[in-house]
């Protein structure tokens, strides 16, 4: 927990393509016998297919689960695409929307993440509002430029709602590389955002859980969490094993 403000550490795992239903079997089994105890909050992303094995095994634990996406639209004939009420139909709490994967791999615009961060919160769920710049975005000096209008898209339209997201960033250069950010150089990004967020709603604002999401690990969770606006992760391959998911959470 972020002492200076009582934010709850949440450490997010983002299966992404990944899992098996025997695999997942021994993941979950592992993450919710070591879940209790912790200082932090824990929820699993999981693939759709993968939503009532995790709904069964975790269901009357401490750790949440959730969808890696969510249609713009409530019901229909959109093919392929899941809605935020069958998320909640099998128990989930959160959902990623616009993931970096989402937008460079399938076209989402800034108002297609606005879009889907409202369709979660009308159905519940709690939005995992991603954002984060490229290399070639970062060395040309726009990051802030870059994160504040992705961010500013989805606060345009949340009205009261703002208290109700979670926000990641995920520096898309760090993403699966092996590279991460220093703890200086995500908390300069973790404090441009939070300074938007408190100009958009000075108390929702400062409550907000802000997530880094670059190739957070076990041996760089705790210098990562020790900075005062990073309340967490969204953690990809570390959440695949179950000790590396709860020694980061053993980090906060």
């Amino acid at each position: 927990m972020n002492q200076t403000t009582m934010r709850r550490t949440l450490i997010a795992g983002n299966w992404k393509m990944n899992g098996s239903v025997a695999a997942n079997a021994v993941l979950l089994e592992g993450i919710r016998s070591g879940a209790g105890g912790l200082a932090a909050d824990l929820t699993v992303c999981v693939p759709s297919p993968y939503l009532a094995q995790a709904q069964s095994a975790l269901s009357g634990s401490v750790v949440a689960w959730g969808g890696q996406d969510l249609s713009l639209h409530a019901s229909g004939a959109y093919t392929g695409e899941v809605s935020g009420a069958m998320l909640r139909d099998f128990g989930c709490q959160f959902v990623i929307v616009g993931h970096s994967e989402r937008r460079s791999l399938h076209g989402e615009t800034d108002a297609i993440v606005a879009g889907k961060a409202l369709q979660a919160l009308a159905c519940g769920l709690t939005p995992i509002v991603c954002v984060g710049e490229t290399l070639e975005e970062r060395e040309a000096g726009h990051t802030d430029s870059v994160v504040s209008r992705q961010l500013k898209a989805v606060l345009d339209v949340l009205g009261q709602q703002l208290g109700k997201i979670v926000v990641a960033y995920e520096p898309v250069w760090a993403i699966g590389t092996g590279k991460t950010a220093t703890p200086e150089m995500a908390q300069q990004v973790h404090a441009q955002l939070r300074r938007l967020l408190v100009g958009a709603d000075a108390v929702a604002g400062s409550g907000v859980r802000l997530l880094y999401g670059g190739s957070m690990k076990p041996d760089n969770a705790r210098d990562l969490l020790a900075m005062a606006d990073i309340d967490g992760g969204l953690i990809g391959g570390a959440s695949l094993k179950a000790e590396d998911f709860l020694a980061i959470a053993r980090s906060a």
